[in-house]
């Protein structure tokens, strides 16, 4: 990766997130009456339905404040941010139990609570930023709160949050993923005292329970002490997501200079990189089998936008802290097939689903799923890394 290709990949990381992707939420996403983001568009960026994913409504007050924070103090993004952190304040948190719900109506009428808690992490996030740009006090006890029952509920879930019964009892990797990446957040814009140590308990578990040397392969979810679950659910492997959680320990790594944790994520990355990088087609596939059976869901082989986004953050990520030429090779190939067939060139922002082969399956830029979070971070992630190796 000689200087051209890293000034021109800088550019297209900086100018995409600053004059394409930002500016199609904030053309069209913006919901001015009830405040936060519509995020349900098509590829004119009109609204084909108002409901709001709360996932969304935190994720782009977190967006909004971490470019203020990190990029430019611009007003219109603290002033976003602020109506996004009133909505998720005001309408998003269940009164009776202090849960988070996941769907809500335009104006903010609960619809659906998930049985996981995983609004609250990206609530807690947006409420970070949000202290650190403005110093106010709330914002930073509002991540905390939100930070404690994320982690409260997965601990130590309600039984009637049990989404199966006892006959099988599993773990999953979302969780230490999350705190991971939480705390990360939260140590840099609040201080959260006890960042590192859950950091470090949940880098412990990714290594004890999912992280398979016999096998070659990071598990999503495995039993009670890490065994392989020979059914469906058990073999089921997320590359995409086991490449999220690499760059996130990798990222641990090099703010702590610490080798050994470098060398986990880049483990992590090589094994899922050989599992989900499809040969025929290019692209990261989205299921795979542990023992390469077939697999049930049916969108296994389907070209999502995010595991795309989440593979060039760790392949760059991997060759700047490794130097390694084989990173450079894979971040080149996941880079330029993701940019040859998600972009949209006549409107703006990215398609979200693709075929295997990379043609357009739904021309929808946004859902309760999809919205101004994986895109815009792999963007600002990547475009940070090379102007801070440009210095």
């Amino acid at each position: 990766m000689d200087v051209e290709r890293r000034e021109q990949l800088l550019a297209v990381y900086r100018d995409g997130l600053l004059d394409n992707t930002l500016p199609f939420w904030l053309k069209f996403g913006v919901d001015e009456q009830h405040g936060g983001v519509l995020t349900s568009l098509d590829r004119q960026g009109r609204v084909v339905d108002t409901d709001k994913g709360v996932w969304q409504q935190a994720r782009f007050t977190w967006l909004l404040g971490e470019l203020y924070n990190r990029v430019e103090p611009r007003r219109q993004w603290l002033e976003l941010a602020k109506r996004g952190a009133a909505f998720l304040e005001q309408h998003c948190l269940d009164p009776d139990d202090g849960r988070m719900w996941f769907h809500v109506t335009r104006d903010g009428k609960p619809i659906r609570k998930r049985r996981y808690a995983f609004s609250e992490c990206f609530a807690a996030i947006a409420f970070g930023e949000l202290a650190q740009a403005t110093g106010e006090s709330h914002y930073a006890e509002k991540a905390r709160q939100a930070f404690q029952k994320f982690l409260d509920h997965n601990l130590h879930p309600p039984r009637s949050a049990a989404k199966f019964t006892d006959t099988r009892p599993t773990r999953g990797m979302g969780f230490p993923m999350q705190t991971i990446v939480t705390a990360q957040e939260l140590r840099d814009s609040i201080g959260l005292q006890n960042a590192e140590q859950w950091i470090d308990r949940s880098i412990e578990d990714i290594r004890r329970f999912h992280f398979k040397e016999d096998l070659q392969c990071v598990m999503e979810t495995v039993g009670p002490d890490g065994q392989v679950i020979d059914h469906f659910d058990g073999r089921t492997l997320n590359p995409g997501h086991a490449i999220e959680g690499a760059w996130f320990i990798m990222l641990e790594g090099k703010l702590r200079g610490e080798q050994g944790l470098i060398g986990t994520g880049c483990q992590m990355l090589d094994w899922m990189w050989e599992r989900g990088w499809d040969s025929q087609h290019g692209g990261m596939l989205y299921f795979v089998d542990l023992y390469g059976l077939p697999v049930q869901e049916y969108w296994h082989d389907m070209k999502f936008w995010w595991p795309q986004n989440e593979t060039i953050i760790a392949t760059l990520l991997a060759y700047m802290l490794t130097g390694d030429p084989k990173y450079a090779d894979w971040h080149r190939q996941i880079h330029d097939w993701a940019y040859r067939h998600f972009p949209d060139p006549e409107h703006g922002e990215w398609f979200g689903y693709l075929h295997r082969d990379g043609s357009l399956s739904s021309t929808l830029k946004g859902n309760l799923w999809k919205g101004p979070f994986h895109l815009p971070r792999m963007q600002l992630v990547c475009w940070q890394l090379l102007a801070n190796e440009a210095r």
